[in-house]
């Protein structure tokens, strides 16, 4: 047994020293100086292409913040939407009106060249546009003024893809907290840890591509490669010998009111894709969280002449009070029930990363997906 004991408490403090080293690159990334864009490279033409897909009801503020950046010389703004009839169409075509100033125009059309129907919204635009540098920006991200210049700055001689992960902001009810909880401490740390180390991947919120790397690998169409855009993006970068960079500043997406069950399925499906494309990688996801040390602590603390519940307390307390000190000093959303929302997460965590891995489907704004079904394996009629 001894020798047992020793296994499992080698096991913790590695989890734990994980855990601590990850909110250590967190915060370091957040409070590091701003890059300054090269010189030459604010001039350049940019253009930023977001889909639009239905009504949210912080598409007001999400959308209306791609009118709000500081000014660039060269900037062209394309909304894509697949159908006049979108709900979304109209708020989109009231906010170009009222911002004549702000080079931005709405593309609509229904093209399906892959089974991702997000990224058949864009294709459109990226065929429309000729701009050396593209941005995709998901709807419900909060754009920041300095969004173009951010991601400038951080395109280097070694990169091929700037990104983001998303950061839940503005939460209403114990749901949203959830989520942000999923967000932020768990999947952003890990996320910015991963990259800070040279381990980068790709996130579909915001990607910031060099025309010419993309066309190379085959063009746009080329993300449908996987069923998760994402993920083939990432595949292309790594193929060519480059980095994928994130962001020092996730940028923020505000949540409002969630459902438990909106929340479960959103995370199953994410769950699902890594598995799908990088099972190497989403396998050891069983040893995240805190309920594993936690429980192997409370298991072990009496050959330490520890009571149970203490080990168990002081675990949480340490792994805990690590996520609120990620959140406070990274500036992120942080409330009385983030804590709450904390131990919830990872109570869910083991069950959901069993969904990941007996599954494959998943409904995607109303479109019934597979994590599994790629480009060459399935075609989208037009119509």
């Amino acid at each position: 047994m001894p020798d047992l004991t020793t296994a499992l408490f080698t096991l913790v403090a590695l989890l734990l020293a994980v855990h601590l080293l990850s909110a250590v690159l967190t915060v370091w990334r957040a409070w590091r100086p701003k890059r300054p864009v090269p010189a030459g490279r604010m001039s350049q033409p940019v253009t930023l292409l977001r889909p639009v897909c239905g009504l949210d009801p912080n598409d007001e503020a999400t959308l209306g913040s791609t009118f709000k950046l500081d000014p660039h010389p060269n900037l062209e703004i394309v909304f894509c939407a697949a159908r006049e009839s979108d709900p979304v169409v109209p708020l989109v075509r009231r906010l170009i009106a009222n911002n004549r100033h702000v080079n931005a125009r709405l593309l609509i059309g229904d093209e399906r060249p892959t089974p991702n129907p997000k990224l058949n919204n864009l294709v459109k635009g990226w065929h429309g546009t000729r701009s050396e540098w593209v941005i995709m920006a998901d709807s419900n991200v909060l754009l920041p003024r300095d969004y173009v210049s951010q991601l400038l700055a951080a395109y280097r001689s070694d990169t091929g893809l700037v990104c983001s992960p998303p950061v839940g902001s503005a939460p209403k009810g114990v749901a949203a907290e959830i989520e942000c909880a999923f967000l932020n401490t768990y999947q952003g740390r890990f996320q910015v840890a991963a990259d800070t180390i040279g381990f980068g991947f790709a996130q579909g919120k915001t990607m910031f591509w060099r025309r010419d790397l993309l066309d190379d690998a085959g063009g746009i169409e080329a993300l449908g490669r996987d069923a998760a855009e994402d993920a083939a993006a990432t595949k292309i970068v790594r193929r060519e010998g480059r980095r994928v960079r994130l962001v020092d500043r996730p940028y923020s997406q505000p949540l409002g009111q969630r459902r438990l069950r909106e929340v479960w399925q959103r995370q199953v499906r994410w769950a699902r894709l890594r598995r799908a494309t990088f099972p190497l990688c989403y396998a050891p996801e069983i040893l995240a969280g805190g309920m594993l040390p936690m429980t192997i602590g409370g298991l072990i603390a009496a050959d330490f002449d520890v009571a149970p519940a203490a080990a168990v307390v002081g675990l949480g307390i340490i792994w805990y009070g690590t996520e609120i000190a990620v959140a406070r000093l990274a500036g992120w959303h942080l409330s009385a029930w983030s804590p709450v929302a904390f131990v919830l997460r990872d109570l869910m965590l083991p069950a959901m990363w069993v969904e990941g891995w007996t599954g494959n489907g998943f409904n995607w704004r109303g479109n019934e997906m597979n994590a599994t079904l790629t480009i060459s394996e399935a075609r989208q009629p037009n119509g």
